[in-house]
Order: structure tokens, then C-alpha cells, then sequence
């Protein structure tokens, strides 16, 4: 075994033994294809910019046959391999120091598409926003919803298990996959692109490398779950006096519209003002701002509710407003605009969608990603504030997020941006969030980010077991080392 890289260290072996692998990685996938240097400089940087990378090379395969080579070749020479998909993630999962990304922006090949079984095989480097204008003319989509579904690959979606502002109705990224095609570290290609929805052969392997990020194998294919492509949306934005007010809502909207209601997108005060007072403020149609204003989405493709009536009117849109209107009265809901066209719809999500841009300019920033039990979130929104502010009162704070699901996206802007102090603000974050039976990472993944919340928070049984099923796939440790698992502490009682 030839010692290319320490993956802790980044330390390089000689140059000859580097030329020797770049070499017989070019005749793997041809040379224009293993890019080093200077090459490499668009694919060493995340999308923030936090999490900055120097990698051997960033080859990229063209088939599950030369990953497989790949992956063989790196396994035997001992070299860390970071899988790379559309590189937007936000927790430093693809960083490297000598390692080797495996791109798979030229695995982009639909395989398949069954409109009876409305499912789709794909390249795990199908870009999701291709998957669904592939399905489109068969009236079917990809129901997974988040802001970078226009780069974002299949296969870092389900390696992360994306979530998104559909998850209300159909679940994250694990939800909508019912085979994969994963390579796993010695070479060896798992097949089990099963499109079947009932399948109770033995363990449920997909599972593993779902949400695994990339510490297990290299996802290279997948079977997708599709939905009916709506014919009509109703799009709201309300607002309240208080999140509980919101889960009272959104409790009405799901008796009266079940599975009709796809999205439930809260935006409390403090992103509000942070979003209305930026570059990129958009029209807000409230002469106040209230306390949180959520954005509501209905979707149906059935011609009863999409079919307008002698007036003109659209029946789910009229069921909405109905409901809304009953909310009003009822006090639940202050204030309520509905959009009557794609135009107003699109100004509605754009509250929403700008909340990425909204940290231009103020990088590094402390970014989480939570989720707490529904009933408990009223109340944990203020304490969360509280906290922050009582340890960095100058701070500037916000959230935003999917309420329906209990998943908040928080923000905190340090005055001092010392790693030190960064540290204990995401501390009082995650110490917070367990107080409030929450989880520190909802639908972004744990990366880099947040092995130290792995560490103080995580049961030491299951990071035991996750450290037993990582040492049987990756006994060499070459797959995305450095990610998901903290390295065991000496005399730590989860080692005895």
C-alpha cells in the first residue's frame, strides 16, 4: 500500500508517488479528466466559502465502471475520497487536504422512466431540476423542494437526505428513493436499483448510504419516486401573532385540504426585518410586520379542484381562501394575501427563497439547522433569541424555516468572529435545541460542522454502531474521512 495522503494531516506523499496514481487515474477516465492545481480551484470551494479545500486532483468518471476503477485504485493506495456532487452543501462535507474528489458532474444519464410505475432511474449526477423537466411530459415530477434544486445532484440529495419545503407532504430525500446503485470502497458495485414499493427482502441497505454523506460508498444511481405534477397551486402568505397561532392553522388546513397541502414556510420577525431591510427586499404585502408571516401552498392536479367555475373562480384556490377567511375570524390568523396568478405566486416565494442571500457580505456566520417537537416550537423560537442574545447581545439573529415539519434554519452574525467565540454560540444553539428535545442537524447533514455536536450530544451506543457499520464497508477509512464521525476520545466510556 502506497501512503498517498494522511487525511487528518493532509500530509502529501512524493511526488512520484502522486504522478504514479494521477497517471493511472487518467487512463481510468482519460486525462482530461483528472484535474489538479489550478483546475481544481471551482470544486475546492463551498458554496459560503467557510469550508475551503486542497485536493490531490478532482477526477471525473463517466460511468459507475470507472468509479468503480477508481475506488479500487484509490482503496489500494490508501488515498482519501471525497465524493462530489453539486457542492452545495453547508456544512463543509466535501472538504479536503490531499484527498481526491470523485465529480460526478458527467454521470448525467436518465436511465428510465416508467410513467405507470411513476418511478425514475437516473445517474446520481442528474441534476434534481433535470429530473423533473425529463418527467414533466408525462405529467409527473420529483416532489423533493429546496433552493438549490437547479445544482444540486441526486446523488449528494440523498447522501445528505435533502430535505426541503415538501417534506410536509412527502417526506426528505429518503422517502422518495426506492433503489440505489452505490460503489463501495473496495471497488465492488452494490445493484440494487430495485423500483418495486413493496420489497421485503432482508435489511433495507439504500438506507445506509441515505443521509450517509458519502462515508460508506459513492452513490452513482438511484431509482426516484415521482408524483402527479400539479395543474393548479394556492399560495398564501398569512400572518400571526405567535408560532403556536401558526400550528393552530396549520392543523385547520390539513383536516380541510390533507395531502393537497405541500408547504408551510415560516418567516419569523427577526428574518423579516433582516429580509425587508437588505439589498434584495422584495414587496411585502402587509403594512406591518407581524409577529411570523408563513407561506402557504396547495397543489392539486385533479380537474375538480383545478377546473374553474362559471364565475371564473378555482376551487382549490376558493377552499384556501375559505379556510384562511375562517382563520381570520377565528383570530388565529392577523392578515392574509392570496395569489391569483404565477406572477404573485412567485413574488410570495421570493419572501422565502431569498433567505440564502441574505448572508452576502457577512460571512463567516454562525448558520444551524434544527428541528424540535411541533408543540414545543412556540416556545422555543424567543428562548432560542434569548440565549443568543444574553452571550453576543450585538449579534444580528434570524430564522426561517419549515414550520410544518418543526425544522428552523437560524443565522447568528457575530461581532467577534474568533473561532473560540463562534464555538460557544453554536453551543448555546445545539444545548438549546436538546433542552427543547430537538435535533442539532434537521435536513443539512453533520459534515465538518457538527462533529463536535455529535460528541456532546449523540448517543455513545449509536456512535458506536455507526463507527462498527462504517469499519465494515470502509475498513481502510479512504470514503469522505473526517465527516459524520468524531474521532473517538481516549477513555471515553462509548470505547469500553
Amino acid at each position: 500500500m502506497i501512503a498517498i495522503s494522511d487525511h487528518k494531516t493532509g500530509t502529501r506523499a512524493p511526488g512520484a508517488q502522486q504522478d504514479d496514481l494521477l497517471q493511472k487515474l487518467g487512463a481510468i477516465c482519460g486525462k482530461s479528466n483528472v484535474l489538479t492545481g489550478r483546475q481544481t480551484s471551482s470544486y475546492a470551494r463551498d458554496w459560503r466559502g467557510q469550508y475551503p479545500s486542497h485536493p490531490l486532483a478532482v477526477v471525473r468518471p463517466g460511468s459507475t465502471q470507472e468509479v468503480s476503477s477508481i475506488l479500487r485504485l484509490a482503496n489500494e493506495h490508501g488515498c482519501p475520497v471525497v465524493p462530489l456532487g453539486g457542492n452545495t452543501g453547508l456544512v463543509g462535507g466535501t472538504q479536503t487536504e490531499g484527498g481526491l474528489m470523485v465529480s460526478l458532474e458527467r454521470m448525467k444519464r436518465i436511465r428510465a422512466i416508467d410513467p405507470a410505475g411513476r418511478t425514475a432511474s437516473v445517474d446520481a449526477g442528474v441534476i434534481v431540476e433535470e429530473v423533473n423537466r425529463a418527467v414533466e411530459r408525462f405529467g409527473l415530477r420529483f416532489p423533493l423542494a429546496f433552493g438549490a434544486d437547479g445544482s444540486a445532484m441526486i446523488g449528494g440529495a440523498l447522501s445528505t437526505n435533502a430535505g426541503g419545503a415538501n417534506v410536509l407532504a412527502f417526506g426528505m430525500a429518503r422517502a422518495l428513493c426506492l433503489g440505489l446503485e452505490v460503489v463501495l470502497p473496495d471497488g465492488r458495485i452494490l445493484d440494487d436499483m430495485v423500483a418495486l414499493r413493496k420489497n421485503n427482502t432482508g435489511y433495507d441497505l439504500k438506507h445506509l448510504f441515505i443521509g450517509a454523506e458519502g462515508t460508506l460508498g459513492l452513490i452513482t444511481g438511484a431509482v426516484l419516486t415521482l408524483t402527479d405534477l400539479p395543474t393548479t397551486y394556492a399560495t398564501a402568505l398569512i400572518g400571526v401573532n405567535a408560532l403556536d397561532d401558526g400550528l393552530k392553522a396549520l392543523g385547520r388546513l390539513r383536516r380541510a385540504c390533507g395531502s393537497q397541502l405541500e408547504a408551510f414556510e415560516v418567516m419569523p420577525e427577526s428574518y423579516l426585518k433582516r429580509l425587508l431591510g437588505s439589498q434584495e427586499a422584495p414587496n411585502f404585502p402587509f403594512p406591518e410586520v407581524p409577529v411570523a408571516a408563513i407561506l402557504v401552498e396547495l397543489a392539486s392536479s385533479s380537474p375538480v379542484d383545478c377546473t374553474p367555475n362559471d364565475k371564473g373562480e378555482t376551487p382549490l384556490i376558493e377552499r384556501l381562501a375559505t379556510e384562511l377567511g375562517d382563520c381570520i375570524g377565528t383570530g388565529v390568523v392577523t392578515d392574509a394575501v392570496i395569489a391569483h396568478n404565477a406572477q404573485q405566486r412567485a413574488a410570495l416565494w421570493r419572501l422565502r427563497d431569498t433567505a440564502p442571500e441574505l448572508t452576502k457580505g457577512l460571512t463567516p456566520v454562525v448558520a444551524a439547522d434544527v428541528s424540535v417537537p411541533l408543540d414545543l416550537i412556540g416556545e422555543f423560537e424567543p428562548s432560542l433569541q434569548q440565549s443568543v442574545r444574553s452571550m453576543d447581545p450585538d449579534a444580528l439573529f434570524w430564522t426561517v424555516g419549515h414550520l410544518g415539519d418543526g425544522n428552523l434554519h437560524i443565522v447568528v452574525c457575530t461581532g467577534d468572529k474568533s473561532p473560540e467565540h463562534m464555538a460557544r454560540v453554536r453551543n448555546v444553539i445545539d444545548e438549546t435545541t436538546m433542552r427543547f428535545q430537538g435535533a442539532f442537524s434537521a435536513e443539512h447533514g453533520v459534515g465538518i460542522q457538527k462533529l463536535e455536536s455529535m460528541s456532546a450530544f449523540k448517543s455513545p451506543v449509536a456512535l458506536d454502531l455507526m463507527r462498527g457499520i462504517k469499519a465494515v464497508f470502509d475498513p481502510n477509512g479512504i470514503m469522505n474521512p473526517g465527516k459524520v464521525l468524531p474521532d473517538r476520545l481516549p477513555g471515553a466510556m462509548h470505547e469500553k
